[in-house]
Formats: structure tokens, C-alpha cells, sequence
């Protein structure tokens, strides 16, 4: 039996102490741990199911692990602890029968991280330097046959800030090239506190609240390498608003980055919603007859529906001119008789957009919260058709108090003006793209801002200088069962009062929370990514309405290659091998103008449309933009060239994202974007001697840079270490 070693992400399969039957007869050196596919082991299954009652987590995991090989594997298993977790209550089996596991503290699994390190001169274990572990020997898996373990363990979850963090090790990407079969994370979380904000930064989650003391979470996905951990907050509630903040900082010498959590109550009192007006204004040209102008119609009814009861009304249809359902605002008690309105009536003519816009801007209130729904499926070719003209007569009859949502259907549509309506009136844009139902977009939409609690927001943060905000002013309006995500960067440290402000029903409501911003290195590593998400979305769209600016090509181009942001205008991160260098960068600011300009030439068709929702996405972003599967990894080919045979460990990624900074595959290095080769000359440093494990003692954070590889080049307080297969 030829023994073998296996470690799979978080989930391992190691040879402890045992390092002579760490190679066989005929081996002279073991395999490098992202090459152990080669024995076969893979993961079918990874379940982690969560019960979270009043802080104290129960954690439990299903994995089954599955041998392709005709060899045996077997050997020890380590699972990483989530930093300063307190595990309790531990329970494993493994076939459904109980083992002895242990729990070593985080010193104990450096001494045996660094030994496995340097028995097989593979770093990937230095991640989880400062980390404890779970360690139990676990039986063989014979081969062509599946081994199931099960652990179960308790920890206690700190509130810090008003928060409540939980973490699972979830990642394996830096251990295997081969997906993981299934994935799932089940979370039932119940407090006796009410539950304000809930958000994951790393992970879409379906999130399912149960009233305001409970809520559920999930994700699910299939034949993929998880490249993150997993996190997720939620708040504990202290007002009948709340604010949460998280912030970071690199170094105390520069300005920290911070997340803002805004979150009204899940539910409110009828009496509490601020009444609204709610001006439907509809496309009833012929290019929307058939299915298009049916499911426009249940839109519409699903919106009369759903009025609260000091809701106002009205409708505007437009084609070649435009017809009101009433003159005026009409009660909720008109509704029945609006839907019986709208269903007689059939799509045809031209699309005179500005005649009917002009109408609702007539008829609003301006003592009462306007929401305006704009519906249409393409161009003006009515009355006025300029679209720099219609904003004009938008901009100069609209009351302060009016929000213009607006729904795109198909291709043919105007983007430029549906953007800039929705972006000006602080409201939210839509695209109802081919195959996709209007009446599903509508009523999705309708339920988020069904219900308005608090209008016309500003947030004032005392003596902190904070800046360079996203959203910036105006701030979209709150709303029940919503959350509002800012974020910023921020100069001094310390605590600090946010003073929220708001109007409800024509009073000012004011709100205070005590916050305290990071003053010292350290912090939530995914912030400094968010914001530059946020602020290349926010430039992107800039340049598109507006046109090109040397200046914002220059921001993009530095935030993307710095933070790792990956678009269809900013491949340069992968392409171009110079980007360490100033003449590298002006590549690249030559190449983001290339691809911008082909992608912005237009305002309508598909290619328009692709392109306002990457930087509509982008810059309402609540995670760290992650690039599509694939857009990180190019294709090697097998070892006889006769080309990828299409399996996923044919791929070799080319960008990481360690902690909050980025490295990128080149010549053989993993190179930190922080590095520029006209100002720096690197520290080299001999991999696995002892200059190299010193380099651990600085910050744990170094471990998680050199589990990236032999060859590694990062910055660290302005120096370049270069660690090297050998000395230079």
C-alpha cells in the first residue's frame, strides 16, 4: 500500500510527525500540496449547518470526502479555528462512529503548521497562523470509496460595536484546483435582543426574517473552489433605527476606511409610515402590444394592490401623447376602479415620454412624498425627443420631495435618460431585459419602498473628517425592511458621534449613535475593497454619461490594479505584465480608454444596457465586487500539448485577494499590487530558512501572503521582501 497525503482546503488529511513515510521508495521528494488532486481525494460534500441562540453558536459540519485513486489514503485530520474562537462541546465521528479529537490552542498548530511546512516545503498552512485547530486521526479511505466526517462544536460569539460576528473557515482554493461537488451553509439565528442589521460581506446569502428576534440564512452552490471564508454580521437593535460601523486601517499613519450599517425596523406601525404619492407613469406604445403591455398591466395592478391606506394615486399613460386615469391624486378607495381602468386599454401609437413626465411633475404634492414608477420599452419619438431636453424639463418643474424609479424593458431603450432620472431624483433604476417578467421587477422593486420611514437623510460625523463617500449626498430615502450600506475613508481615529437626520411627515427626527472609528492597524479586511468597488462603479458611470476624463481614467486604473478590481474595461490587471511600473500604468490608462469608449459609444441596445448595470451594480455594491468564474485563471495545457481536457484543475488562477491586498501571477511570482518596481528593490529572502519563518513573527498577516506560495514578492511597513526558492 503506497501511503499518501491529502489536504483539502480547511479539511485535511495530513501525516503528523510521521515525516519518513512522507515519500515512498521511489519518491525523492513528497508532492507539493496543490498537486495532491494527483491522489484522487476529492470532496463530494461540504454542509455546514449553524444555530446561533443569543450569541452562543453551535456549529456543525458534514463533509464526505471521496478516493478516485486504486491507492489508500489516510493520516491525520486538522481543521483551522476561526481566529479567537473558544470551541466547546466538541463532537466528531467519522463514518457515524464517535473518535477522539483534540482541540489545540493557537500556538500548538503553529508548531505543527511550521512542521508540515517544512517536511513538505509547502507554505499553504501558514494562513492560519495565529489560528487554532482541531486535530483527530482519522481511519483510510479505501480506494474508490467515501469516508464522512461530522464534527460539532460550540463557541461563544463577542458583541462588539453592536454587532455579532460569526466566521467559518469555509476557503480550499489554495489547496486543490478540483471544485467542491456541493456547498451549503444553513444558519437559524434567534436573540432575545431585536435583530437590526444583517449582512455578509463575503457571500450572497437568501436571508429569511422570522419577526425581529430571528431570521435564517443560506447559500448553496454547486461544482465550485471557495476563495473566501465565511462571514456574517448582525446587529443588535438599541433604536428604533440603528447604525452599526465597522472600519479598517492598513497602518495608523494612513486614513482608514469605514462601513456604515443604516437599518430601520423590520416592522412598523401603519400610523409610523410616512403616507406617499404614487405616480405610475406607462409606456402604451405599440412596441409594447402583446406580452410586454399584459404583464405592464398586472405591474400596475400589483402596485394599486399594494398602496397603504394614506396612500394617493394616479395614472399616466403615454404614446403618441399621454391620458390620465384622474387630474388629480385619487384616495386607495379609487384603486379597484383604476385596475378596471388600465385593463381596457390596448398599446399602440408612438412615445411621447416628455409630454407624460411633464404631467407628473403637474400633479405632484410637493407637502407629501412623490414616488414616480417609469415605465417604458423605448425611445422618444413623440413631442420632445431630445434627451438633454427632457432632463431639463424634468429638472426644472420636479419638487424637492419627488423619487423617480425607473423600469427599462428590452433593448431599445434610452439609458442615458432613465439613468440620469433616477440618479437625480435619488431614486433606482431598473432593466427588464428579453425573457425577463415586468410585473416580477415591478413588484420586487414596490416592496422595497413600499413603506418609507425616514426622507431626505443627511449624516453629520461630528469632528471626525471622514470623506470621499459612496452613496454620496443626497442619500436615498430609508424604507421598512431595508438596509443602507455607506461607505468612506476616514482621517484620526477614535470615537465619534454620527448625527442622522431625516424628515417624517414634514418634522425633523433626529438620531445619535455613538461609534468608534479604528486608530490603529487592523480591522475588517474587506472594507477597503468594498469602497473601491463602490468608487470605480461611481467613476465608471461618470464617464459614461458624462464622457471621458483623463483624471477618472487615472482613478480607475490605480484602484483597479491596487484593490483587484476586475471589469470588462479593466482586464489589464490580467493582461498586462508591466502594471508595476509607471509606464505600465499608462498601458493600462490607454487600454481602460479603448475598451470605455466601445462600451459607452451607445445609449441604447444591449451593449448599453451591459454597461449601465456593471456600474450600477458596482456602485451600490453591500460586498466586495468578485470577478466572474473564470475571469481570474487562464487554461494550461496538459502535459502531452494536446490541450485542457475542460477539468476545472486545468485552470491556474492569476489574481488573489490576501487580506486587503492584491496579488497578481507573474513570471512565475505572486507580486503585491502595493509594489513598484521604480522605487523599490526587494529584500530577498530564502524560502523556508530561517529569515523566512522570522518573517512570521512580525504580524500573522504575513503568513496568509507567503501560504501563496515558494515565490512570493510583498510590501510590508514600505519594504519589499522577496521570498525565493533560493537566495539571489
Amino acid at each position: 500500500m503506497k501511503r499518501i497525503i491529502t489536504w483539502i482546503g480547511l479539511l485535511a488529511l495530513l501525516l503528523v510527525g510521521a515525516a519518513p513515510a512522507l515519500a515512498s521508495e521511489t519518491d525523492s521528494t513528497p508532492a507539493a500540496l496543490p498537486l495532491l488532486l494527483d491522489s484522487g481525494v476529492v470532496i463530494k460534500l461540504h454542509r455546514v449547518s449553524v444555530d446561533i441562540d443569543n450569541q452562543v453558536a453551535t456549529t456543525r459540519i458534514e463533509q464526505v470526502f471521496l478516493n478516485e485513486s486504486d491507492r489508500r489514503a489516510e493520516g491525520t485530520y486538522i481543521f483551522p479555528l476561526p481566529v479567537g474562537a473558544a470551541v466547546s462541546d466538541l463532537v466528531m465521528w467519522v463514518n457515524g462512529q464517535p473518535i477522539e479529537a483534540k482541540i489545540l490552542d493557537a500556538e500548538q498548530a503553529r508548531d505543527i503548521y511550521d512542521q508540515i511546512v517544512r517536511q513538505m516545503r509547502d507554505p499553504a498552512l501558514l494562513e492560519y497562523v495565529g489560528a487554532g485547530a482541531i486535530q483527530a486521526s482519522v481511519f483510510p479511505i479505501e480506494p474508490f470509496s467515501e469516508v464522512k466526517i461530522e464534527i460539532e462544536y460550540g463557541q461563544l460569539l463577542p458583541v462588539e460595536d453592536g454587532l455579532v460576528r460569526y466566521d467559518y473557515p469555509l476557503r480550499t482554493d489554495q489547496f486543490t484546483r478540483r471544485a467542491v461537488e456541493s456547498i451549503s451553509i444553513s444558519m437559524n439565528v434567534v436573540s432575545n435582543d431585536a435583530i437590526s442589521t444583517i449582512y455578509s460581506p463575503t457571500h450572497n446569502v437568501a436571508i429569511s426574517r422570522d419577526g425581529e428576534f430571528a431570521f435564517r440564512a443560506g447559500y448553496e452552490s454547486s461544482y465550485v473552489r471557495p476563495e473566501t471564508d465565511f462571514t456574517l454580521y448582525y446587529g443588535l437593535a438599541n433604536d428604533e433605527i440603528n447604525a452599526n460601523l465597522l472600519s479598517f486601517r492598513e497602518s495608523a499613519n494612513e486614513d482608514g476606511f469605514f462601513t456604515l450599517m443604516i437599518t430601520p425596523p423590520v416592522r412598523v406601525n401603519a400610523e409610523r409610515v410616512i403616507p406617499k404619492d404614487v405616480i405610475v407613469v406607462l409606456d402604451q406604445s405599440g412596441s409594447m402590444f402583446g406580452d410586454k403591455w399584459d404583464q405592464a398591466r398586472e405591474a400596475v395592478k400589483f402596485v394599486l394592490d399594494n398602496l397603504n391606506e394614506r396612500d394617493r394615486f394616479n395614472l399616466v399613460v403615454f404614446s403618441t401623447g399621454y391620458r390620465v386615469y384622474a387630474n388629480d391624486l385619487q384616495p386607495v378607495s379609487e384603486a379597484a376602479d383604476a385596475k378596471d381602468w388600465i385593463s381596457g386599454m390596448e398599446a399602440l401609437g408612438g412615445t411621447d415620454i416628455d409630454g407624460a413626465l411633464k404631467e407628473a411633475m403637474r400633479m405632484a404634492d410637493r407637502e407629501r412624498s412623490t414616488v414616480v414608477l417609469f415605465l417604458t420599452d423605448g425611445l422618444a419619438t413623440e413631442g420632445e425627443t431630445s434627451t438633454a431636453a427632457i432632463l431639463d424639463n424634468v429638472e426644472s418643474s420636479a419638487p424637492p420631495n419627488m423619487r423617480i424609479f425607473t423600469f427599462g424593458v428590452g433593448d431599445d431603450v434610452d439609458t442615458v435618460l432613465l439613468d440620469q432620472l433616477y440618479q437625480t431624483f435619488r431614486g433606482a433604476g431598473t432593466y427588464v431585459r428579453p425573457g425577463e417578467r415586468i410585473d416580477e421587477e415591478v413588484g420586487s422593486l414596490y416592496n422595497k419602498i413600499s413603506a418609507p420611514v425616514l426622507t431626505n437623510i443627511e449624516l453629520d460625523f461630528g469632528d471626525m473628517r471622514v470623506e470621499d463617500m459612496y452613496p454620496a449626498a443626497p442619500l436615498p430615502d430609508l424604507f421598512v425592511g431595508t438596509q443602507l450600506i455607506v461607505v468612506g475613508r476616514y482621517r484620526d481615529g477614535g470615537t465619534a458621534t454620527i448625527r442622522l437626520t431625516g424628515e417624517l411627515e414634514g418634522a425633523t427626527k433626529e438620531f445619535r449613535y455613538e461609534v468608534r472609528f479604528r486608530d490603529n492597524a487592523g480591522g475588517e479586511v474587506f472594507i477597503p475593497r468594498l469602497w473601491a468597488t463602490r468608487k470605480i462603479g461611481a467613476l465608471l458611470n461618470a464617464i459614461r454619461l458624462n464622457g471621458e476624463n483623463p483624471e477618472l481614467v487615472d482613478s480607475i486604473v490605480r484602484l483597479s490594479i491596487r484593490y483587484g478590481i476586475i471589469t470588462p474595461y479593466t482586464s489589464f490587471l490580467i493582461t498586462e505584465d508591466d502594471i508595476f511600473s509607471q509606464s505600465g500604468v499608462e498601458e493600462a490608462q490607454t487600454m481602460l480608454q479603448t475598451e470605455s469608449e466601445q462600451a459607452f459609444g451607445q445609449v441604447s441596445g444591449a451593449g448599453a444596457i451591459n454597461a449601465s448595470e456593471a456600474a450600477a451594480d458596482m456602485s451600490a455594491a453591500s460586498a466586495p465586487m468578485q470577478p466572474a468564474p473564470g475571469a481570474t485563471t487562464f487554461r494550461e495545457k496538459d502535459e502531452d500539448g494536446g490541450g485542457s481536457d475542460g477539468r476545472i484543475d486545468d485552470e491556474v488562477q492569476v489574481v488573489r485577494y490576501v487580506a486587503d491586498r492584491t496579488f497578481v501571477w507573474r513570471g512565475e511570482t505572486w507580486m503585491d499590487t502595493l509594489y513598484n518596481a521604480d522605487d523599490m528593490t526587494p529584500v530577498q529572502v530564502e524560502f523556508l530558512s530561517d529569515d523566512y519563518f522570522d518573517l512570521l513573527e512580525l504580524d500573522p498577516v504575513i503568513g496568509e501572503f507567503l501560504a501563496l506560495g515558494e515565490h512570493v514578492l510583498f510590501v510590508w511597513d514600505g519594504t519589499a521582501y522577496e521570498v525565493m526558492p533560493e537566495a539571489g
